[in-house]
């Protein structure tokens, strides 16, 4: 028995324990046996009681008298967690958990380092060891409240900042060029601000950054020089393109506050007058806007502008990138606007397609034998010629596209209007030589979808039969037949190298009815009729039920 209990006493682990006090008033802290030496005379009996598990008690104290707990700027409470962090503490024992700490958030930091160092702590009032499993659950308890604490606290200050803003406040930041920090406000700073007005009378002269540039480089204009801490030097420098491009388009020049994507008025003063400002600003966005052009001269979107579905919205250009390859959409606007929401009646249409299908309709209906007669009027016989020789040219060319004025999308038909002045000026005759009539084209339009690839047609578009739909129906019938013979799915996805669920999926398709398998066949279904449709709807097994729900595709 003897040699037992020492041999257990030289593997039980040895686990050093530090006491931590702490009293929010200095109340009665000059008495003999103040609150601190009562928290203390708890957990010295706590420790004693966890002899048997290898606990023995330091003898450094950690009392803060006086301090409150919303903090963690506590004299004790610092040389604490030094201890932890040099590995000399194993556990910490605290009379109640707010002895330790107040702040959720606090909390939060403390367990961090507390982990690090694979120390944990104990309350002696309460059921709390994060040596345990039921500690760690009400230590993970506590993390979250303490995560919604700081979520919560975010929201708010992101709302106070908000209002502040509003209100034309300055919330702080670095301070702009021109302006020094005055409480909640900015006043100017002269020295700096003659450098701000310069800029901008340069810009409202000359029109372009890239001078601006060299001017201020000529007058030796420099941005503002800062000392960082360690004795860093930032700033000092001649302006770049950047800096200048920022200074001239923000609006705390024009005694304005940005926040986000609205401007409020300020509650300091302008440097520069806002008449002068709104000009810079049409001068910078127009000479982006030509920049923009410029660079996308190659892949510009003739039709941009042009395209217009049943309900009025216009089409506008977009574009995404697959395997490297720049793929072109026109796409309704109020997809772009109003991301938040689903909208299923919006258009996103392949743009070469639709370039494509416009410019045949466009050739069709000036290749016509009799176009030169019927499109113009009141001209001679030898006009007629040259305008049919104009036709005869121009209609293989995709400069028909620059003769489109207006194009209307409906789900089966579209409207195009011609410019006059442009195919007159094609032809060579005069405007009110065209026949109004002919400068509308009215044809039928059909878009088919298969998986995720679309096509456009004029006209009725040709039975297109889904072959994958087909395959998967007779696969799944030849499935479903083997269940009726005793298979069970799992026989069959192992036979078949599939999974389970996979067998259970295609077999249902067995289930459609004789006329939507007819029509599948010869590929006159609903567009929206595919595998996957079938596999994700969970289709009616009843027939009348099922014409019911696919005609509505």
């Amino acid at each position: 028995m003897v040699w037992t209990t020492l041999l257990w006493s030289a593997v039980m682990r040895r686990v050093r324990c530090a006491i931590y006090t702490r009293k929010s008033s200095e109340d009665g802290l000059e008495q003999d046996f103040n609150s601190l030496d009562a928290q203390r005379e708890s957990c010295e009996a706590y420790i004693a009681s966890q002899k048997h598990e290898g606990w023995e008690l330091l003898s450094d104290h950690y009392d803060d008298g006086g301090i409150s707990g919303g903090h963690l700027d506590r004299p004790a409470l610092r040389r604490l967690m030094q201890a932890v962090d040099e590995k000399r503490v194993d556990q910490i024992v605290v009379y109640k958990i707010d002895r330790l700490t107040r702040s959720l958030a606090d909390f939060a930091k403390l367990v961090d380092r507390l982990d690090a160092a694979e120390t944990s702590f104990v309350s002696v009032t309460q059921s709390f060891n994060t040596a345990t499993s039921m500690g760690r659950l009400t230590l993970n308890m506590l993390l979250s409240f303490a995560q919604f604490e700081r979520e919560v606290t975010a929201e708010r200050i992101r709302d106070k900042i908000a209002a502040s803003k509003r209100k034309g406040m300055w919330m702080g930041g670095s301070v702009p060029l021109g302006y020094e920090a005055d409480g909640r406000t900015l006043k100017i700073d002269e020295s700096e601000a003659t450098t701000i007005r310069t800029l901008y009378d340069l810009y409202l002269k000359h029109g372009t950054l890239r001078d601006v540039k060299e001017r201020a480089e000529e007058l030796d204009l420099r941005s503002r020089r800062r000392e960082r801490s360690g004795g860093r030097v930032s700033g000092g420098k001649n302006f770049d393109r950047g800096h200048l491009q920022h200074i001239l388009s923000n609006p705390v020049y024009a005694g304005q506050i940005r926040h986000k994507q609205q401007v409020y008025e300020g509650q300091h003063p302008a440097i520069i007058d806002r008449d002068v400002w709104e000009k810079v600003q049409d001068l910078l966005q127009g000479r982006a806007s030509t920049m923009r052009g410029s660079k996308r001269k190659t892949t510009r979107s003739p039709l941009a502008g042009k395209l217009f579905d049943e309900t009025g919205d216009r089409l506008t250009p977009s574009h995404s990138r697959k395997n490297g390859k720049r793929l072109r959409y026109y796409i309704s606007r109020r997809l772009v606007k109003d991301r938040s929401r689903k909208h299923p009646d919006a258009w996103r249409l392949p743009a070469e397609q639709v370039e494509g299908l416009l410019l045949e309709l466009i050739r069709q209906h000036l290749g016509r034998t009799d176009a030169a007669s019927s499109i113009t009027q009141n001209i001679s016989a030898a006009e007629i010629v040259t305008v049919a020789e104009n036709l005869a040219d121009q209609s293989k060319t995709t400069a028909c596209l620059a003769l489109i004025e207006r194009v209307v999308l409906r789900p089966d038909s579209l409207t195009v209007l011609l410019d006059q002045d442009g195919l007159a000026n094609m032809l060579g005759c005069r405007s009110e030589q065209i026949n109004l009539a002919t400068l509308t084209i009215e044809a039928p339009f059909q878009m088919r979808r298969r998986g995720v690839e679309l096509k456009l047609h004029l006209g009725e578009a040709p039975p297109q039969i889904d072959q994958t739909l087909v395959q998967n129906i007779v696969k799944g019938r030849r499935w479903l037949a083997m269940v009726v013979a005793g298979k069970t799915f799992s026989e069959i996805a192992e036979a078949e190298g599939v999974s389970k669920r996979r067998v259970q999926d295609v077999a249902n398709l067995a289930m459609l009815s004789p006329d939507v398998l007819a029509a599948i066949v010869q590929g006159e279904q609903p567009a929206g009729l595919t595998t996957d449709y079938l596999i994700k709807t969970r289709f009616s097994a009843i027939w009348p039920e099922q014409r019911e729900q696919f005609t509505a595709l």
